[in-house]
């Protein structure tokens, strides 16, 4: 983890910051990293995204597309707004060292993304959360979102394509998240949703974006919110504050529940210890306990750090073989990361 900068570091402005350290790199602000869609994959992506459109008959509304700090669509504009680490594999890199994980890095996750996004700039290009249908099926989308959600993993109500079940998180997203099975061509909609109460929102989509397909959108702005050259601040307060936003608040766990995986047992002396056998399998177990639950891994990682350190102040060390014992924690840590997941406490990427 990088230690945030002294008071007195001013923000670098190199001319070839794509040599740099990570630690000078962070000091870089975003504005003068001087970044463009145009000759990297991303462009190949959108115009995958932008073919699908055209598959559906979507061929009056096309998006605009633009580099910023995040994934997002801004309220009222058909526009999308990529994270600017999708730009340079040495941003990529960097992101991957600072949050564990690159967040739409390969073709399949981008594109995914992608149609989700699509999903709200073609809300807002044609004023579709106006309709009395469509605030009938997905909810009222003047409902303020949650800085917190507890998603349902069963439910049959809400279609299921970004991690995290991420529709059940707000109208807007519910919406958006249909849009996106709707349009991804191997999504095979009609049978995978049959008898869940979600196909007739995709249903509804289906007629929905047929009968837009012969209109032109309402709205065509090309306004950008928070463009990468307006981004004044260095990349060390942006990983700073989204390390904070995706952390956790409080993890809850048990002495007891340690000590039925390790011991504090002179018997045990001379064996591993604890702590140093978790860090030891800490990358494997995070990266599959994160696929298991569909959190960020930098929020497992976090839990991990956590029991580690407690695992050194109770002195614990292994009772069983190490492959044992992995198997053990992982379905420790596994247990550990949906008590956290469903108690409402966790962070909504939103």
């Amino acid at each position: 983890m990088v230690d945030q900068a002294p008071a007195d570091r001013e923000p670098l402005k190199p001319v070839d910051w794509s040599s740099l350290s990570d630690d000078k790199l962070l000091d870089v602000r975003m504005c003068d990293l001087n970044l463009r869609i145009e000759g990297t994959e991303l462009e190949g992506r959108i115009a995958q995204a932008n073919a699908e459109l055209v598959a559906r008959g979507l061929t009056f509304f096309r998006p605009h597309y633009y580099l910023s700090d995040d994934w997002f669509t801004p309220d009222g504009v058909p526009g999308i707004a990529i994270p600017f680490y999708l730009a340079h594999p040495r941003l990529a890199k960097l992101e991957l060292a600072q949050m564990l994980e690159i967040e739409g890095g390969d073709a399949e996750s981008c594109l995914r993304i992608l149609r989700h996004e699509l999903g709200h700039a073609i809300d807002n290009a044609y004023g579709v959360r106006r309709r009395p249908t469509r605030r009938r099926l997905f909810g009222n989308p003047a409902t303020p979102y949650p800085e917190y959600y507890t998603p349902k993993p069963y439910s049959k109500s809400f279609v299921q394509h970004l991690d995290h079940w991420y529709a059940q998180s707000h109208p807007d997203e519910d919406f958006a998240e249909t849009f996106a099975v709707w349009l991804d061509p191997a999504s095979m909609w009609a049978n995978r949703y049959l008898g869940w109460p979600a196909r007739r929102k995709l249903e509804y989509m289906d007629r929905l974006m047929r009968a837009l397909a012969r209109t032109r959108p309402a709205v065509r702005s090309k306004r950008m919110v928070d463009p990468l050259p307006r981004l004044r601040k260095t990349l060390r307060e942006h990983y700073q504050r989204k390390r904070e936003h995706y952390g956790l608040d409080h993890p809850d766990f048990y002495d007891s529940d340690l000590l039925n995986l390790f011991s504090a047992s002179p018997e045990y002396a001379k064996a591993m210890t604890a702590a140093r056998f978790i860090r030891k399998i800490r990358k494997q177990v995070r990266s599959t306990v994160a696929s298991f639950t569909d959190s960020y891994q930098y929020t497992i990682d976090q839990l991990i750090e956590t029991v580690i350190e407690r695992c050194r102040e109770l002195n614990l060390r292994l009772t069983d073989s190490e492959e044992a014992t992995t198997i053990d924690f992982m379905v420790f840590l596994t247990v550990q990361t949906m008590n956290y997941l469903h108690s409402g406490r966790h962070r909504v990427a939103l």
